[in-house]
């Protein structure tokens, strides 16, 4: 291998842990925006207070902090538009008898999708499924993603 061959090497390693940092730190603040948005869900909209000490415990990077608390924001914000769309394409499920966590899973999806434009559909539904895999149920994937198509659909149309 020639030095410049192995300079271009090392750059794109060096590259490619650049990008794969840069993803681990969207994961990890959807991850945080997930959890925060499930205790809202079950505590309330006063927990909105604490969110700020929840994010600066979970993660010590300001990025990550100030992404999870944007998307989290967004969602509770929008609650209601990304609520309808959720209940639109709950195919033989009650919007009511969905778990919080994957309530809370498909809220934050459904937000990016709609109001996230920068970030690709595919990415927000993939990461929504490795959600439902890592704090979810076995069956929840599937459901996540099933549910996720039909509103990519909707709005879409």
């Amino acid at each position: 291998m020639s030095s410049s061959a192995a300079l271009r090497y090392c750059g794109d390693e060096l590259r490619d842990t650049k990008y794969q940092m840069q993803v681990d730190k969207r994961t990890k603040a959807r991850e945080m925006a997930m959890q925060a948005l499930y205790q809202l869900d079950v505590q309330g909209p006063d927990v909105f207070e604490l969110l700020g000490r929840f994010f600066t415990e979970a993660d010590a990077d300001d990025s990550v902090r100030t992404l999870a608390l944007d998307w989290t924001k967004g969602t509770w914000e929008n609650l209601e538009q990304c609520d309808e769309l959720i209940a639109a394409s709950t195919i033989k499920w009650q919007f009511t008898r969905l778990s919080p966590v994957d309530k809370s899973i498909l809220r934050l999806a459904v937000y990016q999708l709609k109001f996230c434009s920068d970030i690709p559909p595919k990415v927000v539904i993939n990461e929504a499924i490795e959600l439902a895999k890592k704090f979810s149920t076995d069956k929840s994937p599937a459901f996540v993603n099933g549910v996720l198509d039909a509103v990519l659909k909707k709005l879409k149309t």
